[in-house]
């Protein structure tokens, strides 16, 4: 007997529900993620078992690098940051122009000693990058040291502790917008070290936030949350 051939025909996927379906998914995920702010260095973060969610906004960010060099990033209203710029400039009588304010307010992160702020604000946003990525830059890292500092030119770096500074002022710039409008939410301080920070390096900056001036014992610590593998 003879075998029926079947006549072969091309099969056809019509596939515009799947690629609307995948266009509508993309679109949800551009529109409820959260992008994570471009940082001037590296940090990769110890593990630890701490569920704690860190606030996404009216916080202040402190940056330690393997070396011990502190950046800042300033996350609250931008009217506040602005003064607390002004204040600590006022303090070392540095003053900045309407173009150099405006450009720190848009900053993310910063770390740089108040005597090369202006400067430091004149640059454009590659070579900002490029420059707190220097090593072995004494004007690269907020100075924490209690005693005048100059570099190798003789020029004064920083006077004093210029960290407990920042702190000092944006603290007491929210504390004081606090009382007028008590709906603001309370400012918080997050240390972000790298796990390679040695810890004598990290309680210093404790040590700091704890100083007669600033009294704060209470802070976050950022951290990668530990899995069954690590």
């Amino acid at each position: 007997m003879a075998k029926v051939k079947v006549k072969k025909q091309s099969t056809f996927i019509d596939m515009t529900a799947m690629s609307d379906v995948t266009v509508l998914l993309l679109t949800f995920f551009m529109l409820t993620s959260t992008f994570i702010a471009k940082e001037p260095i590296q940090v990769t973060t110890p593990g630890s078992v701490s569920e704690i969610k860190i606030p996404e906004s009216n916080l202040i960010t402190i940056l330690v690098d393997k070396a011990g060099k502190i950046f800042l990033s300033l996350d609250y209203q931008q009217d506040q940051v602005l003064e607390t710029l002004r204040a600590v400039g006022n303090d070392y009588g540095y003053t900045f122009t309407p173009k150099q304010e405006d450009t720190f307010k848009k900053l993310k992160s910063f770390g740089v000693p108040i005597s090369y702020m202006g400067t430091f604000l004149d640059m454009t946003t590659e070579n900002q990058d490029k420059y707190m990525q220097e090593a072995g830059n004494p004007r690269v890292g907020i100075p924490t040291d209690s005693v005048e500092v100059k570099d190798t030119q003789g020029a004064v770096i920083s006077r004093d502790n210029e960290f407990i500074r920042w702190i000092s002022h944006a603290t007491r710039i929210r504390n004081e917008s606090k009382a007028i409008n008590p709906d603001l939410p309370e400012l918080q301080l997050a240390i972000k070290a790298d796990k390679e920070t040695t810890y004598p390096v990290v309680k210093n900056v404790m040590d700091d936030l704890r100083s007669p001036g600033l009294r704060k014992n209470r802070y976050l610590l950022i951290t990668n949350l530990k899995t069954a593998s690590n």
